[in-house]
């Protein structure tokens, strides 16, 4: 599944490709219509919390999700069976580009003592990150987890 979000969820979209969906993000101060022609294009979801946009006529699938910020919207999201577990960290959170394996001249502009931590070891080829498994990526596994884990009816999009 593809997706589209809309500027005002660009923290959703963090979290969407840090569990590895292709999420794009619409341009800031671009128009309901035009995102959803760019959505329609690219054939992904076109996700908002806008629900005006339901007015405007598309061929781009929309999903409206729920005020409440995001354990509201990743409810929502798992409700309609998106996978918080799809490939965590294989994206960049970022710029939404698959990340590769981390070479040694990646690994050096790490810190030192996270280079003996085991993989993996990832990099972003376009904006050049380094991902490895520090706190900072546990915490946000063990959050990507509880939205996976969480059972019931979680609440309509």
């Amino acid at each position: 599944m593809k997706l589209f979000c809309d500027e005002m969820l660009a923290g959703l979209a963090r979290w969407l490709r840090a569990a590895g969906h292709d999420t794009a993000l619409g341009p800031a101060g671009a128009r309901d219509r035009d995102l959803l022609a760019l959505a329609a294009a690219e054939d992904r979801i076109f996700l908002t919390r806008d629900r005006s946009v339901t007015q405007i006529k598309t061929t781009a699938e929309v999903w409206i999700l729920p005020a409440g910020g995001l354990e509201a919207e990743a409810a929502a999201l798992r409700a309609r069976g998106l996978d918080w577990r799809l490939a965590p960290f294989t994206r960049c959170p970022v710029d939404n580009i698959p990340l590769q394996p981390a070479g040694p001249e990646d690994l050096l502009r790490m810190p030192e003592e996270s280079r003996i931590l085991p993989g993996p070891h990832r990099t972003c080829p376009g904006c050049r990150r380094v991902y490895w498994p520090g706190s900072h990526v546990r915490r946000m596994q063990a959050r990507l987890e509880l939205w996976a884990s969480q059972g019931g009816d979680l609440g309509a999009c």
